[in-house]
């Protein structure tokens, strides 16, 4: 099932995003994070077969649950991100799971990382949530002080910040859209340029009903569920 109808989206869904980066002018690589929310583990996979090798989870449990079942058949070269809200108490139960933590978006879950990955003698690769869209629903750190809040937890042992993540308001609205993410580009433009320890590997915004947008607007990780692997299951 998930693997035929990943034999008809991924083929469209990589030929949009080159022309999204056509359009942009964008000369970055994008990475694609399967997202496979609700969907059991034969959708990861398909995904696999089909060329993509970064797995994201938004939930603590799935991941648990999938990573111990992947991990039984030996897949070489999977990595596995979690890109939804981490709760500070789930910590120690995910960093030995993850490749790439996308929602860092306090202080106190940067500090709780940090010191669960001194404790494991490791460096746990982040991004930071910034919120450029200003919704009281989502969280992250303001972008106008991005700069100022990476320079900050760079400065924490055992974390490396690869870039930012931001998450867009679910509108049809292309101007909201563009703000959002340009907003993000910029922030992330100042981080790079201010702070040392900020590794500009990744700007993960853009999701199935916007990605074409964001990766006009500079995105360089893009996060796909629905358009991969069809509605979610419940």
């Amino acid at each position: 099932m998930y693997e035929a109808r990943l034999k008809e989206s991924w083929p469209a869904v990589a030929r949009r995003i080159e022309e999204a980066r056509s359009r942009g002018g964008r000369a970055n690589d994008v990475t694609v994070v399967a997202v496979t929310k609700t969907h059991p583990p034969a959708a990861v996979l398909a995904a696999y077969a089909a060329g993509l090798r970064m797995c994201g989870e938004n939930r603590v449990q799935e991941l648990v649950e999938k990573r111990e079942e992947i991990d039984a058949q030996a897949v070489p070269g999977l990595h596995w991100h979690l890109i939804g809200h981490l709760q500070r108490n789930k910590v120690r139960q995910v960093l030995p799971l993850c490749d790439l933590i996308h929602s860092v978006d306090t202080d106190r879950l940067a500090a709780e990382i940090s010191a669960e990955a001194v404790r494991l003698g490791r460096t746990a690769d982040v991004l930071v949530q910034v919120n450029a869209s200003g919704e009281e629903t989502k969280g992250g750190f303001g972008v106008e002080g991005a700069a100022e809040a990476v320079a900050r937890l760079g400065a924490l042992e055992g974390l490396r910040i690869r870039g930012l993540m931001t998450m867009a308001p679910f509108t049809d609205d292309e101007q909201v859209l563009r703000g959002t993410f340009r907003a993000t580009r910029r922030a992330f433009e100042e981080c790079a340029a201010q702070a040392s320890a900020f590794a500009p590997d990744y700007l993960s915004m853009g999701m199935s009903n916007d990605f074409e947008i964001a990766i006009e607007e500079g995105a360089t990780m893009v996060r796909l569920g629905t358009i991969l692997f069809g509605e979610r299951q419940q």
